[in-house]
């Protein structure tokens, strides 16, 4: 088997973040396909001999991780499987590692469909780097129908809520009565015991056995109609959520109003005092118009354009971050916080955003003001 000629043939195309496509053109072979171009793609510019795995809460999600691992197997490298986590938190845990990963994942898109998104040891994947997986040729051995059941690891999980535990005080978020929609979201089991370890009165919503495409970018009226009913019922100060792999997030104030992904972004860098911005043409020109920031790049949608514009950015620049419309948020550079040192982050991160916004004494409305 050829790993360029199954990807051609697979019908499974990269977009503005990762590779996705049918999960019934996700065939052991072609997952296979995809694992071994990406790490054959990047060996030559990087040192490692272990590849970190995750999945989101889509029901063909672990198939696929198993057949990811099946494949690198073949290169001889390590695989290590974290489970069901956001595709931040696997990030995170990897770049800490210096190690490359793979988040097995279809973000917000309908469960008949998947993905797969790569990160090198130094984060998430450029334009560029997507064209060297098409074209690399790699020769292989077509899997069988027996996989390998996966030994789950806690590490990923325990690295991505030590990160913000340790920003912020224990009360960071005391006297906040905050809901948490939960419904497939593949880091539902990190928010409630984040945000009730920051002082937070935490209560859980509409958990969900099914998997649920919420797209933070063009919130339903279902789920409009949901925050509202639910801050009249609980009187929440906010509601937090995000979409289906955790780097997307929802925030609602106290009225139950969702604030626009690019607004959250713009506050955030308010907040930690960013100087330089990459955002795409999609985002609200209030970011401009606040004279916030000492410049502001207009890049084509998607988050490895942004990533790329980083590398222009520090030239210049000791603070970049970078948001786009669906409010995932990209720390570009290590910066101080609280006094606390919290590193670079380039990948869309659902997290730190709402935390932020969340610490801050005052109704999140105000805040807009």
């Amino acid at each position: 088997m050829d790993t360029k000629i199954i990807i051609e043939q697979s019908d499974i195309a990269f977009g503005t973040s990762g590779a996705r496509g049918l999960v019934t053109n996700f065939t052991p072979d072609v997952c296979a396909a995809f694992s071994i171009a990406f790490i054959k793609s990047i060996e030559t510019k990087f040192s490692f001999n272990t590849v970190a795995l995750a999945i989101d809460n889509r029901p063909s999600s672990y198939a696929i991780a198993q057949a990811c691992a099946e494949g690198l197997k073949q290169l001889n490298v390590n695989v290590i499987y974290y489970g069901v986590i956001p595709t931040p938190a696997l990030a995170y845990k990897a770049m800490l590692d210096d190690i490359p990963c793979i988040m097995v994942t279809g973000s917000h898109i309908p469960f008949d469909r998947n993905g797969l998104k790569f990160y090198r040891p130094d984060g998430e994947i450029t334009k560029i780097d997507e064209q060297s997986i098409l074209s690399a040729s790699v020769e292989f051995i077509t899997l069988s129908q027996d996989l390998t059941e996966l030994c789950e690891s806690q590490a990923a999980r325990s690295a991505y809520i030590q990160r913000y535990s340790e920003l912020f005080n224990s009360d960071a978020l005391a006297g906040k009565k905050i809901g948490i929609y939960e419904h497939s979201s593949a880091g539902r089991d990190i928010y409630k015991p984040l945000f009730e370890s920051l002082g937070a009165n935490v209560i859980s919503l509409e958990r969900s056995d099914v998997f649920v495409p919420i797209d933070t970018e063009s919130v339903s009226d279902e789920d409009r109609e949901k925050a509202l009913n639910w801050s009249k019922e609980h009187s929440f100060d906010a509601i937090f959520s995000t979409d289906g792999d955790g780097d997307r997030p929802l925030l609602a104030d106290e009225k139950g109003h969702w604030l626009s992904g690019d607004t959250l972004g713009l506050l955030t860098s308010q907040l930690l005092n960013i100087e330089a911005l990459a955002v795409p043409v999609s985002c609200n020109t209030a970011i401009e118009k606040s004279n916030s920031f000492k410049q502001v790049t207009r890049t084509k949608i998607g988050s490895p354009y942004v990533i790329a514009e980083f590398n222009e950015l520090k030239a210049h620049f000791t603070r970049i971050a970078g948001f786009e419309a669906n409010g995932g948020y990209l720390l570009g550079s290590d910066i101080e916080v609280n006094g606390k040192r919290l590193t670079a982050l380039p990948t869309r991160d659902a997290l730190l955003p709402a935390l932020l916004v969340l610490a801050q004494n005052k109704c999140i409305s105000n805040q807009l003001l």
